[in-house]
């Protein structure tokens, strides 16, 4: 998933998948954690589940959410050094040459086929394993068993050999990796005019409270701030080219601006 609008600060939080964080004008400032220094960019690239925190308030923000096992994913993958990593000024410029100074969704689908795609690898997945993960994101919502028997005897393997090399080719356990998908699933509901409770129990939380919970741990705001943003901001899935955060309050005179704008610089 890729968004853009109004630009964000999040609190601390993780989550299982790369996060391409872009500010179209201006600079952000990012860090793992309250005792880590702030790095000052352009644009910043975070390896999935690193913990960290981003303050880019200055500008419109274009956010990218890309699974660790899909074809972009591993693309990212090859440019980032360490948990976090700065994108250069030079890239940073030839991003927002590409991107114009009006996003649509056009310019961002050009875009991640022209400068993120560019040099794109095989992804390695177990065929077993890719087997399950295609069940998982069929069953979401349909189904609710997702027990360690059942998804075991779609791989066809034993329950023990399903598990390791499920977080061997993905990178973290099943269960964790279960959540972040129910998680995208709320989002993606929220997004579309659903209720925080009806977006929980359609995702397979227990309640709302179970869901703003995770909200805040894997994505550093609650679902009620991912919905008041859906009025200002545009997006589209990733699927259309083959997380959010908490926010702080705009003052009078950002209101006005963004009001003339229609929510967007």
């Amino acid at each position: 998933m890729i968004v853009w609008g109004p630009g964000f600060r999040t609190a601390g939080h993780s989550h299982h998948c790369f996060q391409l964080v872009m500010a179209m004008s201006e600079s952000l400032v990012v860090r793992g954690g309250p005792k880590d220094p702030w790095m000052k960019c352009g644009a910043v690239l975070v390896r999935p589940d690193a913990a960290h925190e981003v303050d880019a308030r200055l500008s419109t923000v274009l956010l990218a959410f890309v699974d660790s096992e899909s074809e972009l994913g591993a693309a990212l993958g090859e440019r980032i050094e360490g948990d976090i990593s700065c994108i250069s000024e030079d890239e940073v410029a030839r991003w927002r040459g590409t991107l114009g100074k009006t996003l649509t969704d056009a310019r961002v689908e050009r875009w991640v086929t022209t400068d993120l795609l560019h040099r794109r690898r095989p992804v390695k997945i177990h065929p077993r394993v890719n087997r399950v993960l295609k069940y998982l994101r069929e069953k979401l919502g349909v189904s609710d068993d997702f027990s360690l028997k059942t998804l075991a005897g779609i791989s066809g393997l034993s329950q023990s050999h399903f598990m390791h090399i499920f977080t061997e080719y993905v990178g973290v356990p099943l269960r964790h990796y279960i959540l972040w998908l129910r998680l995208q699933r709320a989002a993606c509901d929220l997004r579309n005019g659903a209720s925080v409770t009806s977006a929980a129990h359609g995702a397979g939380f227990s309640d709302g409270a179970h869901l703003t919970r995770t909200f805040r741990r894997m994505l550093g705001m609650t679902p009620t701030d991912l919905a008041l943003r859906k009025r200002m901001s545009r997006g589209l899935s990733l699927d259309q080219v083959d997380s959010l955060s908490q926010t702080d309050q705009p003052d009078a005179t950002e209101r006005k601006r963004r009001a003339a704008s229609g929510g967007f610089d």
